[in-house]
Formats: C-alpha cells, structure tokens, sequence
C-alpha cells in the first residue's frame, strides 16, 4: 500500500479533503463521480448544448446530467450561457478552473484507457482464481 507524501509548510492548506466536515470533499465527488468526470471530459473538447453533451456522455440520463451540471456549475467549474432565443439556447463550458481540473482528469482518462489491456488481463486472473463472477 502506498501513502500520500507528507505535505510542507507551503503545502498545508485549510482544507482537508479526508476530513469528513471538509467542503473539499463534495467538490471532489462532484468532479471524480461518474457522471460529473465523463462531463467534465467531454467539456474539455470544448463547448456543448445539453443534447449534445448528453449524446457525448452516452447513458446519462437526462435528469443525471443535469444534476451533475448543476454541480459542477456551482463549484465553479462549468460555464452556463443561456442564450435569449426562441427556442431557448443553452451552451455549456469549462471555466479556467474547470479547464484545470478536466486537463489532470483527461490524463487519467487517457492513462486508464492505455492500460486497458493490463487491467482485462487482471481481472480475467482475479476471476479465474475466484471461481469466476
């Protein structure tokens, strides 16, 4: 097992994501959650109306992705500009901060996706040697 290096003196910060009262947590759930990473991954190609994105994040739900952009919107990360058209016109897009977090995000994307083979690979040994799911 692996630990998290000790932080110095300009690292210590007031906020505490492994403590349970910390705002930092809901903002890292919000940004780490299923739905809330494949948003802010798809945004980082650039900006979106809903149903696009919503074609973008294939099997969201329509009432998920608007939960997540909710979230996300409030934590500063993603930009709504609604356009006073009729019909109404909705873009959605990542702020420089949400433009951050999508940058380190789409590097673990892509190193997941790299690693794909390693990964089938252990779980067809963990299956074999379980018995199988």
């Amino acid at each position: 097992m692996t630990t998290m290096p000790e932080r110095t003196a300009e690292q210590d910060l007031p906020y505490d994501v492994f403590s349970r009262a910390c705002p930092s947590r809901g903002t890292l759930e919000h940004v780490t959650g299923r739905w809330g990473a494949l948003t802010l991954g798809a945004l980082f190609e650039g900006s979106f109306r809903f149903n696009e994105l919503r074609r973008r994040v294939d099997g969201v739900s329509e009432k998920m992705l608007s939960q997540t952009l909710h979230a996300l919107e409030r934590d500063g990360l993603v930009h709504r500009e609604a356009q006073p058209t009729n019909p109404p016109r909705v873009d959605y897009e990542l702020t420089p901060l949400g433009r951050e977090v999508a940058e380190r995000l789409v590097g673990l994307i892509q190193f997941v996706e790299g690693r794909m083979d390693d990964i089938l690979g252990a779980r067809a040994r963990y299956d074999e040697t379980r018995g199988g799911r």
